[in-house]
């Protein structure tokens, strides 16, 4: 449920907008996610998609996937949701997006969905990173610049968690001992590219397809970074559609061995679930420093 300061500052804000007077007709909870409610507003001048949780929570996070989200439709190459607005009440933080109807994949939506990420990928920067901090998922998101891919990944990505990681006793000495032995093979183990836009947390719960099946983008934590960061994430619950891969690599061409790399890239997200949900996921973070031990 939205409590009444949540729904009048939303009525307020459309009718502002609107000029003339806005009542939310209908609403709807999709889910209780691990740290968001969601929900779908009806509205006497259209539907909305809302996400709300306590006020001081997670301190600006919806600011910062505001941020995201226009980010990347300022690039006009792949599709996300229209930020309506964010704000808060006494109790509640909340942002209202444009509402998406969901359809079926199909291989035309896949072929989309590779091309338009590709486009992405061609926004480029001068380095790794961004000039601000965001999230991911619930963690903090940290994208201090870097000259080099290998640093922001060791640095920004790894080093960060695995510290938090061991000061709360949940990682022994020994899996440190492993990141430490991974991090001077990096440089040999990445290809040279250039810093690309990434979504930063494309796994498989985080698009939409449209009726039109156009594919849109949700929950960013974008940052400039290495591109087959991105990729990596597609694979990390199984994989899109080979379709997706076939199209992004007709667009952009990736390294002809860039599966092989695949499992070092989502050491990030593992670590980030290994803090989420538990040490279930220690499991498959030691199988791949093993690899390079």
């Amino acid at each position: 449920m939205i409590d009444d300061s949540t729904k009048n500052s939303i009525e307020s804000y459309l009718r502002d907008v609107h000029d003339r007077s806005i009542t939310i007709t209908y609403h709807a909870d999709l889910q209780l996610g691990t740290f968001n409610r969601t929900c779908l507003i009806d509205t006497s001048v259209g539907r909305y998609f809302l996400k709300h949780n306590k006020k001081d929570q997670y301190p600006a996070i919806f600011e910062k996937e505001a941020k995201g989200l226009k980010l990347i439709r300022s690039t006009e190459t792949i599709n996300a949701p229209e930020v309506i607005f964010y704000d808060h009440t006494s109790s509640e933080a909340f942002i209202l997006l444009e509402h998406i109807e969901p359809s079926r994949e199909n291989d035309t939506f896949w072929g989309n969905f590779g091309r338009a990420l590709a486009k992405l990928h061609k926004r480029s920067n001068e380095y790794f990173g961004l000039d601000y901090d965001n999230y991911i998922g619930p963690f903090h998101q940290i994208n201090s610049p870097h000259e080099l891919w290998t640093d922001f990944f060791a640095e920004e990505r790894l080093e960060r968690l695995i510290k938090k990681a061991r000061d709360a006793k949940i990682i022994e000495k020994e899996m440190v001992s492993g990141f430490d032995n991974l991090y001077p093979q990096l440089s040999k183990i990445f290809p040279p590219e250039p810093p690309a836009l990434l979504h930063g947390n494309l796994w498989e719960a985080n698009y939409i397809v449209n009726p039109e099946n156009q594919p849109y983008v949700i929950d960013p934590a974008v940052y400039y970074g290495h591109r087959e960061m991105d990729i990596a994430m597609t694979r990390l619950f199984g994989q899109y559609s080979e379709r997706f891969y076939e199209a992004y690599t007709e667009e952009y061409p990736l390294e002809e061995d860039w599966k092989e790399r695949m499992d070092i890239y989502n050491l990030y997200p593992l670590l980030v679930l290994l803090h989420l949900l538990g040490e279930e996921y220690i499991k498959p973070i030691k199988k791949i420093l093993k690899h390079y031990s």
